[in-house]
């Protein structure tokens, strides 16, 4: 590969500020060009494709010119400029700690991407790593052929994407041909071989994208315990943990036409809107330290509930059936996750004082509160009687509460003044088919004034 690339086409695809997932994918007739063939051809067409949608390459192959950008990017995103001694301070506690490995890098990238930094003045100020407010703040660049003889092995990677100067996504190509399980086992190997090498940054990398040109997938970053309990634990954990090639993805529009081709996906997936999208919103770090990235219709479907829920309240349609909706799934399609992930981007609405997550026996309720709680640890209320739930809906700081039908029933009839009713309120219902259609729903829906369902 070489560093000079033509001047780019600044012409961002398939770019909404709103749908994370395009609405339907229609390939150009130029994406069915099968003319290049090795991996290196690849790697240029790929890069090519980002700068067209405004990636800007940078010619970095190694640690210090990593770091030194990673210093800018960080300075700009901040508006701020470090002393050497600042920034060695801030680097070496709240980027590269030598304690620090894949857990603490991606817990700091998905739960505490705001970091302080101690000024040679003896103030403080608070420092982003990812700006989740407003996404297009944060400046996507791309590197190829990054090497590193510092790790148990010398490595050199394909395609780094760059997220205000930290690693965030890899993505591993092979010439056409060569099974993409081939790319996988190569960042297995990166894995334990030297992304912990030089500063460590490489340990950042969220989401992981192979691809042979033909067929291409993506998954995330699962933690490196779980990376060793795969190769060196037996095979009863091998089947328990996620970072197999079973639990690759492949990308989708909405219409769920699976994108294989590396030049679908980059115009898609690697819209800048979707990739940061997927970053700041649809990841979840859960209480078992394994980082869980969504699907495409688990997005479209968490996007088109709460674009619901903002049309029909501009509307002024709220407490009617067009202000909700219902999302059909299969077993094992992950809509726990989905409705978790629906429940804590409605509750950061600002129109939205609670979201109640209603199923209709106790087994479920308890079995949904674990799962929850496993997504993430104190984000929801659960409640044991009518006694309990009733404090909790009083409660202005109880957001998210899961409660049985039979419950809230209860509580309706016991409270039939209660201010909760006035306020703005998404009703998620769990297994709709069987508390869609007796006295307990009508219930809820003559009493709650403000509803969602």
């Amino acid at each position: 590969m070489t560093d000079s690339y033509a001047a780019p086409r600044y012409a961002p695809i398939a770019v909404s500020n709103e749908r994370t997932v395009v609405a339907q994918y229609v390939p150009e007739p130029s994406d069915d060009d099968q003319g290049y063939e090795s991996e290196a051809a690849l790697e240029a067409h790929f890069i090519k494709l980002l700068q067209e949608q405004a990636y800007e390459y940078l010619p970095i192959h190694s640690s210090d010119g990593l770091v030194a950008n990673l210093r800018a990017q960080l300075e700009a995103l901040n508006q701020v400029t470090f002393s050497d001694d600042e920034w060695a301070r801030f680097f070496a506690e709240s980027i590269a700690g030598s304690r620090d490995g894949i857990v603490e890098k991606t817990r700091r990238i998905q739960r505490e991407h705001i970091q302080l930094l101690h000024r040679d003045d003896g103030t403080d100020k608070n420092i982003l790593l990812l700006d989740k407010d407003q996404i297009h703040n944060n400046r996507l660049q791309v590197i190829n052929q990054y090497a590193t003889d510092s790790g148990a092995r010398s490595n050199r990677y394909d395609v780094t994407i760059l997220v205000n100067g930290l690693p965030m996504v890899q993505v591993e190509l092979k010439r056409r041909g060569v099974a993409i399980r081939e790319a996988f086992n190569q960042i297995n190997r990166y894995q334990r071989d030297s992304f912990w090498a030089d500063s460590g940054l490489y340990e950042y990398v969220q989401l992981f994208v192979i691809s042979n040109g033909t067929f291409t997938k993506y998954y995330s970053n699962t933690t490196r315990a779980t990376h060793v309990d795969q190769a060196a634990g037996s095979s009863r954990s091998r089947s328990q943990v996620s970072n197999t090639f079973e639990f690759t993805s492949w990308w989708a529009d909405a219409t769920n036409k699976a994108i294989t081709d590396l030049v679908g996906f980059t115009r898609t997936f690697f819209s800048s809107h979707t990739l940061l999208a997927i970053l700041t919103r649809y990841c979840v770090f859960d209480s078992d330290n394994k980082l869980l990235v969504m699907r495409p219709y688990q997005i479209a479907a968490t996007e088109r509930i709460l674009n619901r829920i903002e049309t029909s309240t501009n509307a002024r349609q709220v407490g009617t059936v067009r202000a909700g909706g219902y999302i059909w799934h299969t077993t094992g399609s992950g809509k726990t996750l989905t409705s978790f992930k629906t429940a804590q981007l409605a509750i950061d609405m600002p129109t939205i004082d609670k979201v109640l997550f209603v199923v209709d026996r106790k087994d479920l309720d308890y079995q949904t509160m674990v799962e929850y709680e496993r997504f993430q640890k104190g984000a929801v209320n659960s409640n044991a009687s009518t006694r309990e739930l009733k404090r909790q809906l009083d409660n202005p700081t109880a957001k998210i509460i899961i409660t049985t039908i039979q419950k809230l029933s209860r509580y309706i009839g016991k409270n039939p003044d209660s201010r909760v009713y006035d306020g703005h309120t998404v009703i998620i219902f769990d297994e709709c088919h069987r508390s869609q259609f007796g006295a307990m729903h009508e219930a809820i829906t003559k009493t709650f004034r403000n509803y969602h369902i």
